[in-house]
């Protein structure tokens, strides 16, 4: 059994769904410290984790980097959808005329409290003007590179088939058989 560290129950189901081992959503409070790096904030993260239970542990941050705000908010974007919200990133792209953005998913994986193995998947994409239904957090305003869809736009299926989640899931699950 490993557990993911997660609140996030829509981040949980996606992981789970591509793992090819039995995960368990583990909703621990732990401290998150504010970083740019997402190393440090997992790693900071998976110390807290040992110090409540054994593991094995996945942690996950996600960070999205808008050229428009010079790579911000990163991982802060939890906060920046919070304050500024959704509507309010697109407005500042448009605004600044710089739409291009990263979307990166760095995962941490524990066996124990000395060997923590990182994962990440990137995706580049725009900030637009909110649309779809589906998806979670700024599904809504980020269209992945190539697509005139944005992530709230597609199904699961298609999500999943191109996320930088899915990236980097996948070379977790590739390490982990």
């Amino acid at each position: 059994m490993i557990y993911f560290i997660t609140g996030n129950k829509n981040k949980f189901d996606e992981v789970k769904s591509m793992l090819p081992v039995e995960i368990e959503q583990l909703v621990v409070n732990l401290p998150e410290i504010q970083d740019l790096d997402p190393q440090v904030i997992i790693r900071a993260k998976l110390d807290a984790a040992f110090e409540h239970q054994d593991g094995p542990f996945i942690v996950e941050d996600t960070s999205l980097m808008l050229d428009a705000l010079n790579g911000l908010p990163g991982p802060f974007i939890k906060w920046f959808e919070r304050t500024v919200t959704n509507e309010g990133l697109a407005e500042i792209a448009k605004n600044q005329g710089k739409s291009h953005a990263v979307a990166k998913v760095s995962i941490g994986f524990a066996r124990n409290k000395d060997s923590i193995e990182f994962y990440e998947g990137v995706l580049e994409g725009d900030i637009v003007d909110p649309r779809g239904e589906n998806g979670f957090g700024w599904d809504i305003i980020f269209q992945p590179k190539g697509h005139d869809r944005t992530l709230a736009e597609m199904t699961q299926e298609e999500k999943n088939s191109l996320s930088m989640r899915t990236l980097a899931v996948r070379k977790l699950a590739e390490a982990l058989t």
